[in-house]
Formats: C-alpha cells, structure tokens, sequence
C-alpha cells in the first residue's frame, strides 16, 4: 500500500513507526493501569475526596504550565529520540518508588503528590518530544495518517489498561498494578534503541533556537483561533481524568472493576473516532475544528442529564468519540501549518494550552464536584463547550483562508532527513 493510497494504516508501512507504535502501545496501557489505580488510592486514602483527587490532578500536569515551552525548545535542539528515551527511564524510577511504598503499606497522600508533581516534570518534556518526533518518523505527507494512529494506539491502551487495572486492583492490590507500569516504561526504551533511521536528530541545527520564534509562529489567526478553542475547552470540558471516577464511584456507585469499566467504554469511543481520522490526508478546515467543539459540547452536557447507567455508558462511548474527534482535528490544523523546524515549539504550545489548562480545570470541577454535584460538572463542562465552539464557528469566518506561508510549504514537501525508511 503506497502512502497515497489513503489507507487507514498507510504510516505502519514505515519500519521505525512501528515500532514506536509497539513500545508505545505496551507503555501507554500501563500508564492508564496507574491512572486508575493512582485515582482509586487517592479515593481509598481521602473517603472518596473531589478535592483531594482534583488537587492530585492538578499536581500532575502544574509542570505543564511552567516548564513546556522549555521543553519544546529541548526538542527542537536535541536528538529527540535520547530525550525519550531518558523521559521512559525516569519515569519508570519514579512510579517503582511509589510501587514500593504502596506494597509495603507506607503510602501516604503527599507522597501521591510528590510522585504525581515529578512525573509532570518528566511529561513537560516528553510530550513535545514525542509529537514533534512522529513527524519526523513518517514525514510530512503521512503526518496526519500517524497522528491518528497514535491517537488509536493510544485509545486501545486506554480501553486495555483501566478494564485491566479495576480487575488487577480487585485481584491483587494498586500497589501490583504500579509495579506492572513501572515494567511497561521498557517497552518503549526498547522500541527507540531498536530504531536504525535518523529520526529525532533534525533538531540539531545550526543557530539559535528560540521559544519566542514558536510563539509568533502561533499568533497567526489561523493558528490562534483552534488554540485558543482547545484552552477553553480543556479548560472546562476536557477533565475526564477527574470526572470519569466520580461518575463511576458517585453516580453508578461502581467498585474497583466497574470503574475501569466506565473508562474503557469512554476510551472505546474515542478509538473509534481516532480510526475514522486516519483517513484525513489535509489540513482540517477552521470549520471542521470549531464544529467538532460543538458536538462535543452537546454530548457531554447530556452525560450530565442522563443518570441511568445504560443511556450514560452510549452517551460516555459518543462524547469520547467527540473528544478525540476534536482534538485530533486542532492538532492537525496547528501542526500542518507551521514548518517542521517550528513544530517542536509550537506542539510544546499546543501541549501547553490543552494539558496545563488541567490543573486549573481540576480544582474547579472537583470543588464544582463536591458543592453541586459530578453531574453538574459534566452539564457545566459541556455548555461552556458549546458556547466556545460556536465563537469559534463565527470567529473562524475570517481566517478560514490562513494557510501555511510560502516558505513553510516549500519545506514541507521536501524530503525530510531524519525520516524512516520502509
């Protein structure tokens, strides 16, 4: 199958990309394993706190705030498969030390802190890294095919690891489940010293590297319309890390393996969705992104109405669809309209917008959570969405013929250095 013949899994065709997808697979699979055993120990330790579990998730993607831009910049400048690599190790060290204290009873709440607030250190890093690093694996025309197969991958492991992880806590204990996470990290340390392509070197380049150059790239009106969507709705609308278990544990009143349940049905939907934008060979329309952002918004504002457990799991299965659906269509747009040499950057600056939006986020619905009810958060959630995506439709009038300058399509189409062969 050639690369243009629009086949959903053109991008596997490339050596390299395959294995990442592998190692990735394994890796992200134990990370959501740790998502919910980290959420149910958290819950086990506080009497089932929103607070405490908001305050968490906070803690975890803080760094994101503060360090991605910097992190970006790493990306740009150094081999990004050796920052990977060094991301994989230090994660696996930090998750092994609070696999230990759990197992040997000596866990405490600030130690989750401690060890969420570090692995959010390693993840201003790592993220940028490993998106930028995609296109550089594939190149640029089979981009948006790899993306949403990363997007699947990592959805498969989102329905694998939380089903695993409720039976796994059932069975043998959280501490067990982040000991099997810690293991999964030397998936992905494998798959990127296995690789023989050049990809990940492209960022050594001569000349300064500057955040301050992905900064402007990003205030063009096409850019800054989808990012400024994505703040708002990660913001309010994307906080499924804290929402999820206190569906599970408030409304359906779910145990250990319900709950991973609940998880997988929303991740399930959301690979369907990945799958369907495997097919997209452009770069979406300013219509396409702000749409998506209303239908989102529609969908998780009934989840809050809905408290019956049969219509709640088809309406959580349709609102992870829409999700993903979104975010892979902002992606897209932000990625494929800055040259490559900018993307590092740039993706820190999308990463950045989506992900450090969550700390705040978190602290809102939890409180939110705690005064009114999980139901009204998800309402609140979606209707924020909803407003933000039709501003956008009415904004994105204006700016819908922004395209890539000139310069950044000549580079685009030239035969990157660092890519994989078959």
């Amino acid at each position: 199958m050639s690369a243009r013949s629009g086949g959903v899994f053109s991008a596997l065709r490339v050596r390299d990309f395959r294995l990442f997808v592998l190692g990735q697979l394994v890796s992200v699979a134990g990370t959501w394993m740790m998502v919910v055993a980290q959420d149910w120990l958290v819950l086990g330790l506080t009497g089932g706190s929103a607070s405490a579990l908001g305050t968490v998730t906070a803690l975890q993607f803080a760094p994101l705030l503060l360090l991605t831009l910097y992190g970006g910049r790493l990306a740009d400048r150094y081999d990004k498969r050796a920052l990977l690599t060094g991301a994989n190790v230090l994660s696996c060290a930090l998750t092994l030390g609070l696999a230990v204290l759990v197992l040997t009873d000596g866990v405490r709440l600030w130690h989750v802190h401690v060890f969420a607030c570090a692995l959010g250190v390693v993840n201003s890093v790592e993220v940028p890294a490993r998106m930028a690093f995609v296109g550089e694996l594939v190149g640029s025309e089979l981009l948006p095919n790899a993306s949403a197969l990363s997007a699947a991958y990592f959805n498969v492991a989102r329905v694998v690891g939380p089903a695993l992880s409720g039976l796994l806590i059932s069975a043998a204990g959280v501490g067990w489940v982040m000991l099997l996470n810690a293991a999964s990290y030397a998936a992905t340390v494998v798959a990127l010293r296995l690789m023989r392509g050049g990809a990940g070197r492209a960022g050594r380049r001569g000349g300064r590297v500057r955040v301050v150059d992905g900064l402007k790239a990003a205030g063009r009106f096409d850019l800054a319309v989808p990012l400024v969507l994505v703040a708002v709705v990660g913001l309010f609308g994307l906080n499924f890390q804290l929402t999820l278990p206190l569906l599970a544990a408030r409304v359906h009143h779910a145990g250990a393996s319900a709950f991973g349940v609940v998880t997988a049905v929303f991740a399930a939907g959301s690979l369907v969705a990945a799958l369907v934008t495997t097919v997209r060979r452009g770069r979406p329309s300013a219509r396409l992104v702000a749409g998506s952002a209303v239908a989102f918004g529609v969908l998780e504002a009934a989840v809050g109405v809905v408290s019956s457990y049969g219509p709640s799991m088809v309406l959580l299965l349709l609102t992870g669809g829409a999700s993903i659906f979104f975010v892979q269509a902002a992606n897209h747009r932000v990625q494929l309209g800055v040259a490559p040499e900018l993307r590092g950057r740039v993706l820190a600056l999308y990463t950045l917008i989506l992900q450090g939006s969550t700390p705040l986020g978190a602290l809102l619905v939890g409180v939110l959570a705690d005064r009114w009810g999980v139901r009204w958060a998800f309402v609140a959630g979606g209707l924020v969405s909803l407003a933000a995506g039709l501003g956008a439709l009415a904004a994105g009038r204006r700016g819908e013929p922004g395209t890539v300058p000139a310069g950044a399509v000549a580079r685009e189409r030239e035969p990157s250095g660092g890519r994989a062969r078959p």
